[in-house]
């Protein structure tokens, strides 16, 4: 039978399959390989016969976070509230560089905007291509939007704390009731551990990830994105690629730069590239052989 893994911990994987829900154990063959089956991963079971369930097969994944390991995540849900706390630029380019990179829908959630409203912000991502919505979790505008955004979807939410993560999660998808203070009573917040996940299966079909991985800012945990490869996470730069003077240009004060001209002209948003910069100068103190074996 073929299913999905929603939840991993301690070598157990409670699988969901069409017929039903199954704690498996993973065939030894996968620990030979160096493979790990993770939340998220579509897979075969079989049953022995004294009736015990095994993982036979993992399919190819789409997408792969390393920590919290995930698979197979369709869509990463930012969260940002407009004040209290207020934006923090640099974090939301940061995640929507890291969903990119692992080929993972970057979706941007403004909430809080009962009190203020996200404004030019709204203009700057939905000007590089991303989806952004803005919500009022005290009257629920905006929920229904983005519950239809994610339906039939993998997803995973991330965002400082404070900015309203449950109270999003409890409009757009009323099933899952997750208490404030980001507790959830169906899925046992506390009995999480950094390797730990869970998916949560919501009414109109598809996952949300819970795992409290996504809610630091630690972004090397996700994975690593190295100054070669950061350009072509942001659309709006990576698109420029090929028209700067100098073919290995890194967009960083070198002459003749297209990146440089359009930030001036306004086309590429400054803040973006502001975070660009920042990115490009802490991948630069990385050293890849440090990273091999993550």
């Amino acid at each position: 039978m073929n299913g999905i893994i929603i939840r991993s911990l301690g070598g157990s994987y409670t699988v969901e399959v069409p017929e039903g829900v199954y704690e498996c154990a993973a065939r030894g063959i996968f620990r030979k390989k160096g493979i790990s089956p993770v939340c998220g991963d579509k897979v075969e079971i079989s049953f022995e016969k004294d009736g015990a369930a095994v993982i036979d097969k993992i399919y190819d994944r789409r997408s792969f976070i390393v920590r919290p390991p995930l698979a197979n995540l369709d869509v990463l849900v930012l969260v940002s509230s407009t004040v209290d706390p207020k934006p923090n630029t640099l974090i939301i380019d940061k995640f929507t560089a890291i969903a990119v990179y692992k080929g993972i829908r970057p979706v941007i959630v403004f909430t809080k905007i009962d009190k203020t409203q996200a404004g030019e912000l709204v203009s700057i991502y939905k000007s590089v291509g991303f989806d952004v919505y803005e919500i009022d979790n005290t009257t629920g505008e905006g929920s229904e939007e983005l519950a239809a955004a994610l339906s039939g979807k993998l997803c995973a939410f991330t965002g400082n704390t404070g900015v309203g993560k449950s109270s999003l999660l409890n409009n757009i998808f009323p099933g899952i009731d997750l208490a404030t203070g980001e507790t959830s009573k169906k899925l046992g917040r506390g009995r999480h551990t950094t390797r730990h996940v869970e998916l949560f299966k919501l009414p109109g079909g598809g996952y949300v990830a819970d795992t409290p991985g996504f809610s630091s800012f630690d972004t090397n945990r996700y994975d690593i994105i190295f100054k070669d490869k950061l350009s072509g996470c942001f659309p709006e730069i990576d698109e420029l690629t090929g028209k700067c003077r100098f073919p290995d240009c890194a967009h960083i004060r070198a002459k003749g730069c297209a990146v440089l001209e359009a930030v001036e002209q306004g086309t590429v948003p400054r803040s973006r590239y502001e975070s660009y910069v920042q990115m490009f100068e802490e991948a630069s103190k990385l050293k890849e052989w440090e990273y091999k074996n993550e």
